[in-house]
């Protein structure tokens, strides 16, 4: 796990950021690889939009680039960082967000005892990605309507099926972009640096999706 600078002397909170990678890929991952340098500026939005300065912020370090099957590597990476952050920081309310693999590095450790909500970005949520482990946590989905490399349609099935336990379930559909973020990028950014926000201080903080978003129907494009 690498911190971003200055770190708060004694953290309230935290956000784990967790770029994507590949389906299999036994090379090691690198920081100046494309999939980590894209969350560049999702993590300078996330630490722009932070309630209160007291939030540590960081980024999980994969070991390899690939999720790799059932060893579903990025996870383990994940609830490492985990762990190595409530050992520096105490119980502090993680959120964690994360792009294509990473969204579903992110699920799957949205059941540690740290995580109080996730916000995937174009997650890989393939059929049948178990969500149990979801249970109290919330859970916001954003995916490109475009979006040819994961499917936007899963990702809601997924949505829909953490709602029935999840704390809060929501997802929007974005119109005129696609998997890289890059077209409408001050748009993704920015709300997921207000989602960030709303979730670690949800009362003084605004929501900034629709309410249909958590409707559980037909989920709106923004």
């Amino acid at each position: 796990m690498t911190l971003r600078r200055p770190r708060p002397p004694h953290p309230r909170a935290a956000v784990l950021l967790l770029h994507g990678g590949q389906e299999t890929s036994e090379r090691a991952a690198r920081p100046w690889q494309l999939a980590a340098l894209r969350l560049d500026p999702v993590a300078r939005a996330v630490a722009a939009a932070l309630p209160h300065p007291d939030v540590l912020v960081g980024r999980v370090r994969y070991r390899l680039r690939g999720w790799n099957g059932e060893r579903a590597d990025p996870v383990l990476d994940t609830l490492r960082a985990l762990d190595t952050l409530a050992e520096l920081a105490g119980p502090v309310p993680t959120v964690l967000v994360g792009h294509s693999m990473g969204g579903r590095a992110a699920l799957r450790a949205a059941g540690h005892p740290l995580v109080r909500g996730l916000v995937a970005l174009a997650p890989w949520w393939p059929p049948g990605e178990p969500v149990t482990q979801t249970a109290g946590r919330h859970v916001i989905a954003l995916h490109g309507a475009r979006d040819r490399v994961t499917s936007a349609t899963e990702t809601a099935a997924c949505v829909r099926r953490a709602s029935a336990g999840a704390a809060s379930a929501g997802m929007a559909f974005l119109a005129d972009t696609d998997h890289a973020m890059l077209h409408r990028a001050t748009f993704w950014h920015r709300t997921t640096g207000a989602l960030v926000a709303h979730l670690l201080a949800p009362t003084t903080t605004p929501e900034p999706l629709p309410e249909e978003c958590y409707g559980g129907g037909d989920f709106p494009v923004l």
